[in-house]
C-alpha cells in the first residue's frame, strides 16, 4: 500500500465555501461545498495534470487537512 499526502485547497464565495482534496499520485479527490446554512455537498472528482494551475487561476488557496476532514466527518457546520 502506498502512502499518500493529499493536498487541500479552499475558496470562499458569498454564500458557500469549496474545499478540494487532491491526491497528487493519481489526481483524484473530493470536493466539498459548504453552504452558509450548514448543508454540505460531497463530490468525488477526477482531475487532469493541470489541476494545480486551474485551482490557482480560479482563486483557490492552500488549505488544511484538518479543516477538510472536520467538514467531511460532519464535526463542524
Amino acid at each position: 500500500m502506498q502512502n499518500v499526502v493529499h493536498q487541500y485547497f479552499k475558496r470562499l464565495f458569498d454564500d458557500f465555501t469549496i474545499i478540494v482534496q487532491v491526491n497528487p499520485v493519481n489526481l483524484n479527490g473530493i470536493e466539498l461545498t459548504i453552504h452558509k446554512n450548514g448543508e454540505i455537498e460531497k463530490r468525488k472528482m477526477e482531475f487532469d495534470e493541470d489541476i494545480y494551475e486551474d485551482l490557482k487561476v480560479d482563486g483557490f488557496t492552500e488549505s488544511s487537512s484538518l479543516e477538510f476532514n472536520l467538514y467531511l466527518k460532519g464535526l463542524v457546520k
